[in-house]
């Protein structure tokens, strides 16, 4: 037998195994939204504008719009939709119009268009203002900050602002990453949180709110309608839940486990999948040698995953209609990955790879890091892991803060 099949088959078997591991033993975990009838005096007799997408089902199929309608005394009136749309099909970036549902026949406020907070002409028909959207558990991933608008604009409003609360889906144990700048801040990172914050939309609503990071130190009358049965250490497909992609480009968990690092790769000219089966599983450009940077990357040793050499051709997004040749990621343990570090080591060694064709979007690269320090570490070739070492400390102070929040134990 070659080593090339040898390979081949442990490679397969070790994808197996971690395959096994991750759909054995679920739990029936029961979300905010399967929980809002215990509830039901928040809602009754009101009306419900909802903050939403096409992930808020709940166990039994139900649409969210379908859930509260069912309620005594409630009337939906209006809805609100993240980037991507209330039906998650516009790609990352793209600006989305309100229009009318035509499912429900009810107004759909984009909050990923002209405005991304909601109007008092948007409310004036709304009593509650409810969120309940499928977040991924990056600082950048955008619904946790159209939660904190739609936040602000309830406090300020004076409506009442519920999360209907749900997993995070990459675990909520891991907390790793530098904190964002404050100079820094933007729709991809608006407050002093890692990359990684291990938290879910209802803890990070309490922090938000409590904290008094909202506009002028705003609160808003929040209540979160916790989960019942999830635990810190579970990834998403141990919960029982059906995972619903939450945006076009996050298949599946796989994608969720390494985007908190491969999004970095948005910040140059490297196309980071999009555009194909494997996004943010497989990069690469034209000019790469996959051979090579595998070597390369898999000598840096990364907790929990190595790298093979792939090809793919780009439908859309950077290098559209183009070869490009690059790798893919196979993560061996998904506890052990540290997702973001591995993602700037990434972008680092095909920096210096390839100084003459590798480019910064810098102000993108900068922005999704929270700082610029990352950038110019790699350009200055100072030490990735002195940078690292240089996050613990805020790190740690983040942890004390981040404790108050907590909603859900690890057993």
């Amino acid at each position: 037998m070659s080593h090339t099949i040898l390979t081949r088959n442990v490679l397969v078997l070790i994808v197996a195994a971690v395959a096994l591991s991750a759909v054995c033993c679920d739990a029936a975990v029961m979300t905010g939204l399967d929980n809002a009838h215990l509830h039901a005096s928040l809602f009754g007799g009101r009306r419900v504008g909802i903050v939403t997408n096409h992930t808020a089902y709940d166990r039994a199929g139900r649409h969210i719009v379908e859930v509260f309608r069912a309620m005594p005394g409630v009337e939906v009136t209006a809805l609100f939709g993240p980037e991507h749309g209330i039906y998650g099909l516009a790609e990352a970036g793209i600006k989305v119009a309100d229009k009318k549902d035509d499912r429900f026949g009810i107004p759909v406020y984009s909050l990923y268009g002209k405005t991304a907070k909601p109007t008092a002409e948007m409310l004036k028909d709304v009593d509650v203002l409810v969120f309940d959207i499928q977040d991924i558990g990056a600082r950048f991933y955008t619904y946790i900050y159209t939660m904190a608008y739609a936040m602000e604009a309830a406090a300020e409003n004076n409506k009442p602002f519920v999360v209907l609360d749900r997993p995070n889906p990459i675990n909520g144990l891991a907390v790793q990453g530098n904190i964002l700048e404050k100079d820094f801040a933007t729709f991809v990172g608006l407050y002093p949180i890692p990359v990684r914050h291990g938290m879910t939309v209802g803890e990070l609503a309490r922090m938000f709110n409590d904290q008094g990071w909202l506009k002028n130190g705003i609160r808003a009358n929040l209540t979160v309608v916790p989960m019942q049965g999830w635990k810190r250490s579970m990834w998403y497909d141990r919960t029982g839940l059906k995972f619903i992609k939450p945006s076009p480009n996050m298949p599946n968990i796989k994608t969720a486990t390494v985007y908190p690092g491969l999004c970095l790769l948005e910040g140059t000219n490297i196309s980071e999948g999009r555009g194909t089966n494997k996004p943010f599983l497989q990069f690469g450009t034209p000019w790469i040698d996959s051979k090579k940077l595998m070597g390369r990357l898999n000598g840096l040793k990364p907790d929990g995953m190595f790298f093979g050499p792939v090809s793919f051709t780009p439908i859309f997004s950077k290098h559209k209609g183009q070869l490009c040749r690059g790798v893919e990621i196979i993560v061996t343990d998904r506890n052990a990955i540290e997702p973001y570090f591995a993602g700037i080591q990434i972008v680092e060694t095909i920096y210096r790879m390839y100084p003459n064709k590798f480019q910064w979007r810098q102000g993108h690269f900068d922005r999704l890091c929270g700082t610029a320090s990352v950038r110019e570490a790699i350009i200055e070739g100072e030490s990735l892991e002195n940078l690292k070492a240089g996050w613990q400390k805020d790190l740690k102070k983040f942890a004390q803060i981040r404790q108050k929040y907590l909603i859900y134990g690890s057993n």
